[in-house]
């Protein structure tokens, strides 16, 4: 099972005899089957019929749209699982700031500890790095230790706040000077790094937000990230201890020289973006090597989720036998 990338201008999509097909100027130029796909991600000016949505959704497929050169993303989700007991009981914790709490303590310890391994493996590779590399290890040892003692939500994003300002200072010592990276920066990236990060931690965001659907969770309610408009924050949420994987990702691209300074526009209006050449060989990599793995820990995370929430989920009444449930 894979991901359909469509990055393409004036293709139209259709349906025919359980594969999506592609069409230019009228003419038929491909086709792939629908039962393979998990997912298909849209950009560009693809147009397809209502019906084909309704197809990819029956399949248990999402679709994810990236608008705009920004590449913002909007989510058609697929059937979700029907048992309604999980929301409830997301709800019913959400409310508890003790298993907030406890449960944010969890996602940062990951995060702050998957950096630091992280930073274990750069630093015999950039020996002129070392001082830098070193430094950050220190500094994210001694937030991995105060963890325990933050006693709430805005204090333990203070604590993740530094320990990520110390991993993109030593990200700075380690990156070619031709990206220009200077640190985090986003909304929009200045740099082509950060451009990289901001689409990488993206498409993990839909692919997260579309599990949580799929498994009958509400990926706007979160616990660490609160509630707020526009945003899937328990996707947000559980994206923190995947944020190391995704940065490896990113600088694997930039070592193996997959993607380079050449392959990113910028322009004072929409910040750098990554050009068509570019997105070509990104979505490839990304397809190969970074969302298979992916995939697993997010259905690992959303399956130990679903575990811990289950205690708090009411008991199935029996069903009435003249109740009609169908709508």
């Amino acid at each position: 099972m894979s991901s359909l990338y469509i990055d393409r201008q004036n293709v139209q999509l259709d349906y025919d005899s359980g594969a999506i097909v592609f069409r230019e100027a009228g003419q038929r130029i491909g086709t792939v089957a629908l039962a393979g796909v998990t997912r298909v991600v849209l950009r560009g000016s693809a147009t397809l019929p209502a019906s084909l949505l309704g197809r990819i959704g029956a399949a248990g497929a999402g679709v994810v749209i990236l608008s705009g050169r920004r590449a913002r993303p909007t989510l058609m989700l697929s059937r979700p699982h029907s048992d309604a007991r999980r929301r409830i009981a997301q709800v019913r914790l959400a409310l508890e700031a003790a298993f907030c709490l406890q449960f944010a303590r969890g996602l940062v310890r990951e995060k702050i500890a998957g950096h630091r391994s992280l930073l274990d493996e750069l630093r015999p590779a950039h020996p002129a790095a070392r001082r830098p590399l070193t430094s950050a290890m220190q500094a994210l040892d001694a937030h991995l230790a105060s963890l325990d003692a933050a006693a709430s939500l805005a204090a333990l994003r203070g604590i993740e706040g530094a320990a990520a300002s110390a991993w993109f200072a030593a990200l700075r010592a380690v990156l070619p000077a031709s990206l220009g990276f200077a640190g985090r920066n986003r909304r929009p990236p200045r740099d082509p790094f950060n451009a990289l990060l901001s689409l990488s931690y993206t498409l993990a965001g839909a692919e997260l937000a579309l599990a949580l659907h799929g498994s009958g969770l509400d990926a706007a309610i979160g616990y660490y990230h609160q509630p707020s408009h526009a945003r899937h924050s328990l996707a947000c949420d559980l994206l923190e201890p995947l944020r190391p994987r995704i940065d490896r990702f990113c600088l694997r691209l930039i070592a193996r020289q997959t993607l380079s300074a050449e392959h990113f526009c910028t322009s004072a209006a929409n910040g750098c973006l990554l050009g068509k050449a570019g997105r070509s060989h990104y979505y490839n990599a990304w397809e190969r090597s970074a969302a298979p793995a992916l995939r697993r820990a997010i259905s690992a995370q959303v399956q130990q989720l679903l575990q811990t929430i289950a205690p708090a989920m009411p008991a199935l009444l029996p069903e009435r036998e003249d109740e009609e449930t169908d709508i």
